[in-house]
């Protein structure tokens, strides 16, 4: 696992379209979120994992911004794995350094959208203090890094739409 570098463009997007293709909740545009992030300067944090010599997972993690005016939170999202390695434990533990990382830098907490039963063991939880509109609420997970716990409304970066 190694951080993006200049050049791993077009595989983290080929890549990013592969995982989601044939995903039941996928928008069908996640590789064009990750490029906008990218190219708004939102993309905080962009881990891969290689294998032989080839990009097979990423996650990204951006900026977001809470009502109660709460500083230093990220989404996290996407996190891609090539179909023919999911379940092997690639995508945990580019979940687990992106936490890390975020923690290391000084990040007060992370958000997201995704299965409860997946997420809850990295310790995301839903806050019903904590609203992001539109999904069925039990889908929108935080997770306190430093500090307590915010109230309020999430924005995404604009990539999100």
């Amino acid at each position: 696992m190694r951080a993006e570098r200049p050049g791993d463009e077009a595989a983290i997007h080929a890549l990013t379209l592969k995982a989601f293709r044939t995903q039941q909740h996928s928008g069908g545009n996640e590789q064009d979120i990750v490029d906008a992030l990218r190219r708004s300067g939102d993309l905080s944090l962009s881990l891969v994992a290689e294998r032989d010599s080839a990009i097979v997972a990423h996650i990204a993690f951006s900026p977001v911004t809470i009502s109660d005016g709460t500083p230093s939170w990220y989404g996290l999202g996407p996190v891609s794995v090539t179909p023919e390695l999911q379940g092997e434990g690639i995508g945990s533990t580019l979940i687990r350094r992106g936490i890390a990382e975020l923690r290391a830098m000084g990040a007060r907490g992370i958000v997201l959208l995704g299965a409860p039963a997946y997420y809850g063991r990295f310790g995301f939880a839903h806050d019903p203090a904590l609203a992001y509109p539109g999904p069925p609420a039990e889908y929108f997970q935080r997770l306190v890094l430093a500090g307590s716990a915010p109230t309020g409304t999430v924005t995404y970066a604009p990539a999100f739409g």
